[in-house]
């Protein structure tokens, strides 16, 4: 097991394209650490370069204090999993986790002990002589991380491995890849673009766009604290609100001249500033007072559990989640009551986390 280091990282392609621009992020030994962000954000691109599958043309990639830059992938203490499974067909389970090691000349004794107790960790001893055709999405990667077990590598390396599976077998692979990491408690480095699996799977989660990273912090954290107006909409669902504000006297802040937030939430503003208020839809209570936000009601998703009400305050749409049953289907008009520890302002040229709650922030 060994800690990644990433120092000022880039990758340019041909005729000047900059997929990675300057990345560095620490990754403790033994930590999960997900690169989330939408497709071409360069998250991909990343990892292949940690693995040895892109060469790197800037910066320094560093696994268990030594720099791999010039290394071959083979030599880099590294398994990948990846999202076609990459298994070959004309070989049994067992024949597909144990060809690495017999290619590095293991002892047939070890490959056997190695194989059968990664087996028995995965669920696929009764599969071990069927060929990858005859097994389920689910049990092929199954098979895919078990041949990445049986290497004992120092890191994991997991590009988008549940991207092909239906949504009832991701959310169990989910379940099965966080089981398998803490037990074997090998640093693991995650790529996906599905914000659900970041969530739930991170220690450390690395919000990426457009060839850099956003933010860096735990699941819950970025959720709650989320650094520019770009983290904010991309983590969460239903994404978070975004109403055009202004900063009123002593740093208080309106909407449409409704106040909201803490009295002194956009400390360092102006008057007459212009922000952006964010608002997680579950953090939206109707109120049967005079005061609050007024809300017109477009439409209603039902999702079980919960609801969604589609709407608008003023010209802004607006989406607020409640427990189904808490606001009747059909209401029309509404007032929505605001916990003034849940807004979220962001400066509308940069996008950035501004005010109060901007304090201590990385710029």
């Amino acid at each position: 097991m060994a800690s990644v280091t990433l120092k000022d990282v880039r990758k340019v392609y041909a005729g000047g394209v900059e997929a990675v621009k300057g990345v560095s992020l620490d990754i403790d030994d033994g930590a999960f650490c997900v690169l989330v962000g939408p497709s071409g954000c360069g998250k991909s691109t990343l990892l292949r370069m940690v693995a040895g599958l892109e060469t790197i043309s800037g910066g320094t990639v560093d696994i268990g204090g030594r720099v791999v830059n010039a290394i071959e992938p083979s030599e880099r203490d590294i398994a990948m999993v990846f999202q076609n499974y990459a298994l070959y067909p004309h070989m049994s389970v067992y024949e597909n986790m144990a060809y690495g090691l017999k290619n590095r000349g293991t002892p047939k004794a070890e490959i056997e002990a190695r194989v059968g107790e990664a087996a028995r960790i995965l669920a696929i001893e009764p599969f071990l002589k069927r060929r990858p055709r005859e097994l389920s999405g689910g049990q092929r990667q199954r098979v895919a991380m078990g041949r990445a077990i049986v290497r004992k590598p120092q890191v994991f390396l997991f590009d988008e491995p549940l991207s092909n599976l239906d949504a009832k077998l991701r959310v169990q692979m989910r379940v099965e890849i966080k089981r398998l990491q803490r037990q074997l408690g090998v640093t693991s480095i995650y790529v996906t673009h599905d914000q659900v699996e970041a969530m739930t799977l991170s220690d450390k989660l690395v919000v990426m766009s457009g060839g850099q990273i956003e933010q860096v912090g735990t699941p819950t954290d970025v959720y709650r604290r989320p650094a520019t107006r770009f983290v904010a909409t991309f983590i969460g669902s239903p994404p978070m609100n975004i109403l055009p504000g202004t900063v009123a006297g002593s740093g208080a802040v309106s909407i449409a001249g409704t106040p909201v937030g803490a009295a002194d939430m956009a400390a360092g503003l102006r008057a007459g500033t212009p922000v952006e208020v964010g608002l997680r839809p579950e953090d939206l209570h109707v109120t049967e007072g005079p005061e609050g936000l007024p809300f017109t009601v477009d439409f209603v998703e039902e999702l079980g559990a919960t609801q969604l009400f589609h709407g608008r305050t003023g010209e802004a749409e607006l989406v607020i989640q409640a427990p189904t049953g808490r606001i009747p289907a059909d209401a029309g008009a509404l007032r929505l009551a605001i916990d003034p520890a849940a807004v979220h302002l962001f400066d509308p040229a940069t996008g950035r986390r501004v005010g109060r709650e901007a304090v201590g922030m990385a710029a």
